[in-house]
């Protein structure tokens, strides 16, 4: 039996940054631990980007990932959010970085593609799917729920680039 790879997803937000940490061996998935790291409304922009680096800092310590997986940045129609986010999204790609960590990242298309079956799915069919695919996960609020779907689309993507090198080398 082959050893559990740790893989922590992120759902990068300035308000809210969404984690989940999974254990990967062969096929089976397992539940670790997830949250929300929130950041202080009202605060300056940089103080706010150092709370959601240290909050992630301190949950990769706690936790011992060896891979990490980062939603992408969708655009919206607010040029300022979008920009924050994309900020926040920064932070969420440096925290494991610095860690020693890989780094992938997904579209939210791909991430739903990868957990329902169809890139168009709402949140409560993907919340509906990490609880059948992580039946012992518990969270509180969206923004956990999508860090393990990310967490879990990483764990596929990186078995079938796995497989296609085995392939490749036979």
């Amino acid at each position: 039996m082959s050893s559990p790879v740790r893989i922590i997803g992120v759902d990068p937000g300035l308000q809210r940054t969404g984690w989940g940490v999974i254990d990967v061996v062969g096929n089976r998935l397992s539940f670790v631990a997830c949250g929300t790291i929130t950041s202080t409304a009202g605060d300056e922009l940089a103080g706010r980007l150092v709370e959601l680096y240290d909050g992630l800092e301190a949950v990769i310590a706690a936790h011992g990932p060896d891979e990490a997986a980062v939603e992408h940045t969708f655009v919206n129609t607010n040029p300022t959010a979008t920009l924050k986010l994309g900020q926040a999204r920064g932070v969420a790609l440096l925290a494991p970085a610095k860690a020693g960590l890989s780094v992938a990242e997904y579209a939210p298309n791909a991430v739903k593609k990868a957990i329902v079956g169809a890139g168009h799915a709402d949140k409560e069919q993907i919340q509906h799917m990490v609880r059948i695919l992580l039946p012992k996960a518990t969270w509180k609020g969206p923004d956990a729920a999508d860090a393990l779907a990310i967490a879990i689309c990483h764990a596929h993507h990186r078995q079938t680039l796995a497989r296609a090198l085995r392939i490749a080398g036979a």
